[in-house]
Parts: structure tokens; C-alpha cells; sequence
């Protein structure tokens, strides 16, 4: 059964969502699944942006179909070449060999990379090229490394509509409502958005940024991505959240603890800080254990946050191996203009505190409040005085 709707009376969403997938990228966790955005444009000729990943193909064709009701279509638009967004661009031209392929050269070159072949007809568009559809005048603009280099996106100057690509995507299969206004975005969808947007695209905030000023000087009523729900409502407060994580700066005032610990007594530690933060009048402390958290969750939530507190024990004379992982995530999406605290543990040998601050030393604008606190096994009752220190600087540290 067909399952499209109307965005305007000539734009028709035929994506469809897959609630199966448990891995994104077979790395990230999904549990509330993804969709797989494509539109078509039925003007004077008819134009598709972009097919779907191969697990949602079925749906996918019925729509085209029903979407097309009997008309040819013209153009296909691939604004990102990545197979989740072009698996089933090839089996698209079978049934429509009449299509022509509208897409940057780069994307041309991994067409042929992915199917051993390139599309019988295709147009190869650079920044600023048009394309004319009827009433609606397509303009291409290019956005490398956001998040691969061949991505472009479109703008509709007649409808006022950008095609963003995987820009201002995030996780979540969709459930019947397309618009981000029918659905309670900040509340159900913005960490999906934002673990989406860090551990995707957060390693390229300089081209963020770029694409952003682009994006600055346009008309824009509606956006379109890849992956969620379309923005025709509120999209300066979307816009926003973005140029916050694409210029590395903290979206809250707030105090994230992660912790990796063995046998518990780092994690007793890493708690009780959380609670004489509290008592000096510290809100929404969050507190995670590496081992049980994922990790793509871990750096959407230090990208989050203004100050971290890491804690770790030692393992064979290196980091507890989550907390390691940790900061290795981190430094590969650029993460930076943070203020950290640190607690380590070790039985007969503490090195956690030396190595976390070596890692974050390779980081750029990491500032470390107050003394690391050192356990050798359990807290002793003198090292709640060094705790409680701890908490006075990280609480000041955050009223500035």
C-alpha cells in the first residue's frame, strides 16, 4: 500500500521509515528506528531528490509510482551518495530509464564506485547552477565534508524549500506526522538530533559553519532533510542549535559525570561529587557509566554540556578501556572549549588522572578545574574533603 503525503499541493514525501535497523552505520543504536526522506517534485517535468537505503525499497517504489500517477519522471537529484540515501538509486533508473541524474561530478565518480557503472544520462552540476522545472527554479549549492565530500544541497527559490541533504537530519523513524510542528521535537526528538548531528557531522563544524552562512542568506520557509521530520515552523530555533554544536559550544550550563569503574568504589565517588554539587545548588547533573552507556550517547552529551567530570580507574597500567574509548570519540569529533574535572583510581599504581589529562591536552580550549582526586582503592573519609573541594570549583566554575 502506498503511503505518501502532500508537503505543498506539488511537493509529495515518498521516504519511508525502517523501525528494524538496531545499528545506524552499524555503529550507532537506533531504538526508535529511522526514515529514509525522498520527495518529488511534480512540476512541468518532475524531479525526485534522492532514493532510500535498500531496506525500505518496496515501500519506496509504491510510492514513486503512486506519487508519479502515470507521468514520466525527468530528474533525479542525488544530493549525497551515501547508500542509505542511493542504494536503490540504479534499480530507480530500471524503471525509469527516461530519467536523467542531476548531481555533483564528485557523486558522478562514486556512482560509478558503487554500481561498476554511471547513469545513461546525467547532468553534473558546481555551485550556483540552476535548474528550471516549470514554475520552479532549482539552485545548487555545494556542501563538502557535510558529512562526505560530494554533498550538495537545493534550494527551490519558488517555494522557498532548501533540500538539505543529511544537514539538520536526525535519528527517529517517523509514525505518521512528517512536520517537526506536529510532534513534540524538543522533548522526543532533539537528542536523537543531536547524537545524530555529533556523531555524524560533529567532527566538520568549520564546514557546518560555512554551509550555515550560505543557508543565512536565503529565503527559507521549509527544510527538507534526509533523515526526520521536515522544519516549516520554528526553523531559527533548529538553525540555532546547530550553530551552537557545529562552533563547539556548550548548549547547557550543566555538569555531566562519566565514570568507568570496575568494582564500584570509582563510581561511589563520581556519585557522591554529584551530590555535594547539588547541595551547592548545581541542576540537571547527569551521571553515566561508561561501561553501560553508549558511547556515541557519551559524546552527545560532553558536546551538551559545559563541564565534564571524568572519572576512571586504572587498568593494566592505562585508562579503564570506556573511558578511554571515550576520549579517543572526542578528540576524532574535534571536541574542544570544555572545562573538565578529573577523579582516578588505582589500587597500588594511580595513572588514570595523567593519562586523561594527556589526552585532553591534545584537545583544543580543555581547561581542567581544581586537583584531580586520587583514590588508591576505596574513598577514605579525609577524601571527602577532597571531593567536596572539587565541588566547590566545578560549582563556581559553572556561575560564571
Amino acid at each position: 500500500m502506498q503511503n505518501t503525503q502532500h508537503i505543498t499541493d506539488n511537493l509529495i514525501y515518498v521516504g519511508a521509515s525502517d523501525r528494524r535497523l538496531a545499528l545506524f552505520e552499524n555503529i550507532y543504536p537506533i531504538p526508535r528506528g529511522v526514515s529514509y526522506n525522498s520527495y518529488l517534485l511534480l512540476d512541468d517535468a518532475t524531479v525526485l531528490f534522492d532514493t532510500v537505503d535498500a531496506s525500505v525499497a518496496a515501500q519506496f517504489f509504491e510510492n514513486v509510482d503512486a506519487a508519479l500517477d502515470g507521468r514520466k519522471l525527468n530528474y533525479v537529484v542525488v544530493h549525497h551518495m551515501e547508500p542509505d540515501h542511493a542504494a536503490t538509486l540504479m534499480d530507480l533508473l530500471l524503471r525509469h530509464p527516461e530519467a536523467t541524474v542531476v548531481t555533483t561530478a564528485k557523486a558522478s565518480q562514486m556512482i560509478e564506485q558503487f554500481f561498476g557503472t554511471k547513469p545513461a544520462q546525467l547532468m553534473a552540476v558546481k555551485e550556483g547552477d540552476t535548474l528550471t522545472t516549470g514554475a520552479h527554479t532549482l539552485v545548487f549549492t555545494m556542501a563538502p565534508m557535510v558529512h562526505w565530500p560530494e554533498v550538495m544541497m537545493t534550494y527551490d527559490s519558488t517555494s522557498k524549500t532548501l533540500f538539505s541533504a543529511d544537514a539538520f537530519g536526525t535519528f527517529g523513524a517517523l509514525s505518521g506526522n512528517l512536520f517537526a510542528d506536529q510532534v513534540n521535537f524538543e522533548h522526543e526528538w532533539l537528542n536523537d538530533a543531536r547524537r545524530y548531528y555529533i556523531n555524524i557531522v560533529g567532527k566538520y563544524g568549520l564546514q557546518v559553519q560555512n554551509v550555515l552562512k550560505k543557508a543565512a542568506t536565503l529565503d527559507i520557509q521549509t527544510i527538507c532533510p534526509l533523515h526526520g521530520p521536515v522544519w516549516r515552523e520554528n526553523l531559527g530555533w533548529f538553525i540555532a542549535k546547530h550553530d551552537l554544536w557545529s562552533r563547539y559550544e556548550p548548549e547547557d550550563r550543566a555538569v555531566v559525570i562519566i565514570y568507568g569503574s570496575i568494582y564500584g568504589h570509582t563510581e561511589a565517588a563520581a556519585l557522591r561529587l554529584g551530590t555535594l554539587l547539588a547541595q551547592r545548588g548545581v541542576k540537571n547533573i547527569k551521571a553515566y557509566d561508561a561501561s553501560h552507556t553508549h558511547v556515541s550517547k557519551l559524546v552527545a552529551e560532553c558536546f551538551r554540556a559545559s563541564h565534564i567530570v571524568l572519572a576512571s580507574s586504572t587498568y593494566n597500567n592505562g585508562l579503564f578501556t570506556p573511558i578511554e574509548s571515550l576520549l579517543a570519540d572526542l578528540k576524532a569529533h574535534a571536541w574542544q572549549r570544555r572545562t573538565v574535572a578529573l577523579i582516578e583510581n588505582g589500587s597500588w599504581a594511580p595513572q588514570a588522572a595523567k593519562l586523561m589529562r594527556a589526552e585532553l591536552e591534545q584537545m583544543k580550549d580543555i581547561a581542567i578545574v581544581g586537583d584531580p582526586v586520587t583514590l588508591k582503592s576505596a574513598a577514605t573519609p579525609a577524601q571527602e574533603q577532597q571531593l567536596a573541594a572539587l565541588a566547590d570549583q566545578i560549582a563556581n566554575s559553572c556561575k560564571l
